[in-house]
């Protein structure tokens, strides 16, 4: 490894403690009262290496979300390696969705977003079209190739999608988001899962 590697190494490390740091501020304190110095201070760097990876506020915003959507890319690249039977490969893709949309750092994403899309749209609707690429265009063409195999029966796979998307979405994520975490399901995001798997199958499987 050269010197000019290590140093790539080293800065590649700084920033990506930045961008760690920052995105805890954002989500815990909302991105009016989060301040810079902080972020740089508990990174470990100086404010003014802090500036030269980010020039201001609204960029670090920005790196934060589209890390935080590569993360989401990251997940599903694991569902996409599953192959079996309908019921194993629906089981596998809805259980990884289920536990995504579960996870309490996602709704704190998607709740900053939310309230910063009037001052970052671009970014807001860039996160909203991966996301929906990322799990629903996945589930799609798992469907139409379920279709080609003759395992499953719909004219429309975007709405058998849709439908065993939110399935999942509705107990894990939009009832948890609207209560404030206070309500949530008793069943796992396994037993969630599953028991979505069954009705679509019961509804499309041939």
């Amino acid at each position: 490894m050269t010197v000019l590697d290590v140093r790539s190494s080293d800065q590649d490390t700084r920033r990506a403690a930045v961008l760690h740091h920052a995105r805890r501020y954002f989500m815990s304190e909302g991105y009016a009262a989060t301040r810079m110095e902080p972020i740089a201070r508990e990174a470990g760097v100086s404010t003014a290496t802090l500036y030269g990876y980010f020039p201001g506020k609204a960029e670090l915003f920005k790196a934060v979300i589209e890390d935080a959507a590569q993360d989401f890319a990251t997940q599903m690249d694991f569902v996409r390696s599953q192959q079996g039977c309908a019921r194993v490969e629906l089981t596998s893709f809805l259980t990884a969705y289920a536990r995504f949309m579960s996870d309490p750092f996602v709704r704190s994403v998607f709740r900053l977003v939310m309230a910063e899309r009037p001052r970052f749209k671009g970014v807001a609707m860039t996160f909203f079209e991966r996301g929906r690429d990322f799990f629903g265009a996945t589930l799609m063409g798992v469907i139409q190739t379920m279709i080609d195999r003759g395992e499953i029966a719909c004219e429309k796979p975007s709405w058998a999608a849709g439908q065993l998307m939110g399935m999942v979405e509705h107990p894990v994520f939009f009832v948890p988001l609207v209560t404030g975490e206070e309500v949530r399901t008793r069943r796992t995001v396994d037993q969630i899962a599953a028991d979505a798997v069954e009705t679509f199958l019961a509804r499309y499987g041939t």
